[in-house]
Parts: C-alpha cells; structure tokens; sequence
C-alpha cells in the first residue's frame, strides 16, 4: 500500500469558540426498554479545545457509541447541553441539526457506510455536494482526499470494486473532505488489517498536528488511543481520567 500523504491545501479556519469545540453540560441518556428504564450517560460534562485529540475507551457495552452519537447530534440526550462550535445543538430542528453536521463535524464509523452505487470520488465529494457544489465543483475538490489516502487509482472504482481497507479509507477521506472542525470516529481501524490502520493512524496524526482538526475518537485500541493529546474512560455512564 502506498504512503499517505496530505492533502496541500490551506488550514480551514477554525469556526469554534477560542477556547472549545465541543462542550457537553451534564448530558445523561435513557433508553427504555419494555418496562425498563437503561442509563447509558450520566450527568457527562465534557469540553474539547480546537486541534485537541481526545481518546475513549471503555468495555463493551459501556456507551461510548451512544456518547459519540449525542456528541455528533445523531442522538439527542435525555437531558443536558451539547454545544458544538459555539452553537447550542440541544434543541434544533432536524433540518438545522443536518446543516450544523455538514458544516462542523465528519464522521467515520467501523463499516464503511458509502453509497454503493457512486463511485470511490463521487462518495468522498458527496458532502461538498449536499453543501450545495456543483459536482464538478465537489469531485475537483475530493481529488486531493483521494490521493491523501493512497487511492488515486480507483477513483472510478464503486465500493463493489475496492477491497474493505480501500472502502475505509474513502470513507475516512469523505469525512475529511470539507476539512470540518471536529471529527468523530467509532473504532475506525477495527476492521482493518494492521498495516493498515497503522497507516491510517499516522495519517489521523498528521491531519490532526498539520490542519488543526479535532478528533474525538472512541476505540478499543489502547495502543491508538495513546496517540491522542487525552485518553478518558466511559465507565457507569461517566466519563473519567484513563489509568493503565
């Protein structure tokens, strides 16, 4: 696989607050099953400064996706503030919250999630094209987050077409595209082959030190969760300091 390389183009102006990009105030989540009432979050409060890199680990089970979906306005939180770039995500309309996602925040996920019937460009372009691009607009501006990943030869290749590693990598790229303030990632590299997501990892570092974006990630890598600036554990719905 060939090396990673960034993509050369300007750092995105940072659209957050001085002082943080996300912050979350007492933010708990109940589901109900049957009869039942599950806490899965507890009273979490949480902040993240531009540029900052930020691990969670915990066991399974222990709501680290369901944290990242409130975080990312997937999920709303039973009660609590979530804050995103100095805007109060807790109580937008679903059109708003869909404008607030495209313009703040990318997301990458385990599985690779792209549109099978659009090519390996075509899905890495298609946020610049919700955004209201022109599609020749979009794919010139996604070229570069193709070749980031090391995937300029298949750019007219369908998801069909590319190996699981390959379908990762442009799903990482279509996160990256609009060069967002703060990206959310779900065991992004559990599963990929070890060389890999080891290339993936250095290119996350790279991303995170020479563009200035934001990485809050949750995995159960502890080895990758040691690149971030801070590593916290979800433990009974709380978030805490991570000890070895």
């Amino acid at each position: 696989m060939s090396d990673f390389v960034t993509p050369n183009q300007p750092n995105k102006p940072s659209q957050s607050s001085p002082d943080t990009i996300l912050d979350c105030q007492k933010v708990s989540k109940v589901y109900q099953a049957g009869p039942e009432s599950v806490q899965v979050l507890r009273d979490v409060s949480f902040s993240m400064k531009p540029s900052e890199w930020v691990s969670i680990v915990g066991a399974s089970g222990s709501g680290k996706s369901t944290f990242l979906n409130v975080v990312g306005t997937l999920d709303r939180p039973t009660q609590g503030e979530v804050v995103i770039s100095g805007e109060v995500a807790t109580g937008l309309k679903e059109n708003q919250l869909n404008r607030l996602r495209n313009q703040h925040l990318g997301f990458v996920y385990q599985f690779h999630h792209l549109l099978a019937e659009f090519t390996a460009l075509d899905n890495i372009a298609m946020p610049l094209m919700i955004a209201g691009k022109s599609r020749r607009e979009a794919r010139e501006a996604a070229a570069p987050w193709l070749e980031a990943v090391g995937l300029k030869p298949r750019a007219a290749h369908k998801p069909s077409e590319l190996s699981g590693g390959e379908r990762q990598r442009v799903a990482i790229a279509r996160a990256l595209v609009n060069q967002p303030s703060l990206v959310l990632m779900d065991e992004p590299t559990g599963n990929l082959d070890g060389e890999t997501a080891g290339a993936i990892q250095s290119l996350m570092q790279t991303l995170n030190q020479e563009h200035g974006m934001a990485f809050l990630t949750v995995t159960h890598d502890l080895k990758f969760a040691a690149m971030a600036d801070r590593t916290l554990e979800l433990d009974s719905g709380q978030l805490q300091s991570y000890s070895k």
